[in-house]
């Protein structure tokens, strides 16, 4: 279905072409944006159904070999977190488009736009079978990300956005010595190739190029210790911008992260992933615990739950991996509906700030739900989605016997529940105070409360279905950490042009 896995790339690049000229024209840009989103996301979905049935896709554009041309994979791993980030993705932009014309959000035109090439750039980053294809996707994800971030030209934006630019740049530089590297030792950047000639790579080569991604990719996905650019960059965002990177753009380095090093058998760095695991969980939450504002503890808590997707990638076994990934499937709607909350307490009170506002539990008690069914998931508390993905990666690490690591992720569980009481005993249980003024229109409040129960659903889903994507991800982690399959699946049976130099 290579048709399929072209529109998810070049339809929203189209699309957002098409948004650009008419982005004077709301009505006909939002329309253009939510068929752009809404078609990716429709062959995402069938994407993932044609793999469930037929195996993996692999397209070879422009026909050429894998040692020198691009290759875009479509197996189990890609297509279900594509289908996830799709479909987040159009969500955001329905809140987005209820959120037009309130007082907080500016100019809105190259928004729809933006979250097209953001998409474009996602999904070539978990599609492409190559590490220089992989690059592009990231400057692609770079360049719609700073827009967005941006947009507004408020100066507290400007400055958090050249931070983010910056810390990224330097990612990407490294990224290019990284390629740089690898194609000196192996003669290719191809993922397939690669999974079969680093292996054979004498130890100390082995290992450097490991570490070398490791701060490559750990940087994207805000690591400990590479994780200051985000704390100070998603709070001064608008709510849309920040749900989408929250919910995505660390993801998306974890996802390359665990495809990577797995395939490449990078098992040696089992401990020290463990031990930066570890790390993040713990700074991350304890920097949550001491922020007094939801969408700066929000922001840390991105960094935190990093971590637990790192826990399983550490482990290097199919439990590790496949809570790794099970947790990354539940990490995107939670994470992505708890900063759409936090639009709707500043939509209603005018700020986020917990000395500033009160009482929406008895007001808007709407809101309370929508706020405490994700935040008792993101605490691990049953029987929501993030007590499955949790418990999965607790009971991975108890068979590895790596017991340290799982009393730091139950540790890291326990501030997590406080730091959102906290939100809970400062937003919505206390002395109420007055909306803000002037407040949206019911129109738009419907929209983005609507947008946010459909974010919501999402995270119940991971709980309604968590018996088949807990045999999808130990069948994920199983190819992984085989990495034959892998590489059958993309080179085939015709090694023609492909032998190792």
């Amino acid at each position: 279905m290579s048709v399929l896995i072209a529109l998810t790339i070049v339809g929203p690049l189209a699309a957002s072409g098409f948004g650009l000229l008419v982005r004077e024209r709301h009505r006909l840009r939002d329309a253009i944006t939510l068929m752009g989103l809404s078609a990716t996301a429709l062959a995402a979905v069938a994407l993932l159904i044609d793999v469930q049935r037929n195996g993996t896709t692999v397209v070879r554009v422009g026909g050429w070999d894998p040692e020198l041309g691009i290759v875009l994979v479509a197996d189990q791993f890609a297509s279900l977190i594509l289908v996830v980030a799709t479909l987040t993705i159009l969500v955001v932009d329905i809140f987005a488009i209820g959120q037009r014309g309130t007082a907080s959000t500016g100019d809105q035109t190259v928004v729809g736009p933006m979250l097209l090439v953001l998409t474009a750039g996602v999904s070539l980053a978990i599609l492409t079978g190559d590490l220089f294809t992989l690059f592009v996707a990231f400057e692609l994800i770079l360049v719609s990300s700073y827009v967005l971030l941006t947009h507004q030209g408020r100066a507290a934006q400007l400055r958090s956005g050249m931070t983010y630019v910056v810390i990224n740049l330097l990612a990407s530089t490294l990224f290019l010595f990284g390629l740089a590297y690898v194609y000196a030792a192996t003669r290719t950047v191809n993922i397939a190739l690669l999974a079969e000639r680093i292996p054979e790579l004498d130890n100390g080569v082995r290992l450097g190029i490991g570490l070398w991604f490791l701060v490559v990719f750990g940087t994207k996905a805000a690591m400990f210790p590479l994780f200051s650019w985000l704390p100070d960059s998603y709070p001064t965002a608008p709510t849309t911008v920040t749900a989408v990177f929250a919910g995505l753009l660390t993801k998306i380095g974890v996802y390359v992260m665990i495809r990577f090093h797995t395939l490449t058998g990078m098992d040696d760095l089992g401990p020290i992933i463990l031990v930066a695991a570890g790390l993040t969980m713990i700074v991350g939450v304890a920097g949550a615990l001491a922020q007094n504002d939801v969408k700066r503890i929000l922001s840390f808590h991105v960094v935190s739950q990093i971590g637990y997707m790192l826990m399983g990638l550490g482990l290097f076994t199919v439990a590790g991996v496949a809570g790794a990934v099970l947790f990354l499937v539940h990490q995107i709607p939670v994470k992505t509906v708890m900063f759409l909350v936090g639009g709707l307490i500043e939509d209603d009170q005018g700020n986020s700030s917990l000395d500033r506002v009160g009482g929406l539990a008895a007001r808007r008690p709407i809101i309370a739900v929508l706020f405490a069914i994700p935040a008792l998931s993101l605490a691990g508390i049953p029987p929501f989605s993030g007590f499955v993905a949790k418990l999965s990666l607790i009971d991975a690490g108890l068979d590895a016997g790596s017991i340290a690591i799982v009393v730091v992720a139950l540790v890291a569980s326990m501030f997590t529940l406080l730091s959102m009481s906290k939100i809970w005993l400062g937003v919505f249980w206390r002395e109420p105070t007055p909306p803000s003024e002037p407040e949206s229109s019911k129109a738009s409040k419907r929209t983005m409360g609507g947008a946010t129960m459909a974010a919501v659903a999402g995270t119940l889903a991971v709980v309604a279905f968590a018996g088949p994507l807990w045999t999808m991800s130990e069948e994920i982690a199983r190819d992984l950490l085989d990495g034959q399959t892998y590489i059958d699946e993309v080179l085939g049976t015709d090694r023609g042009g492909v032998a190792a130099p």
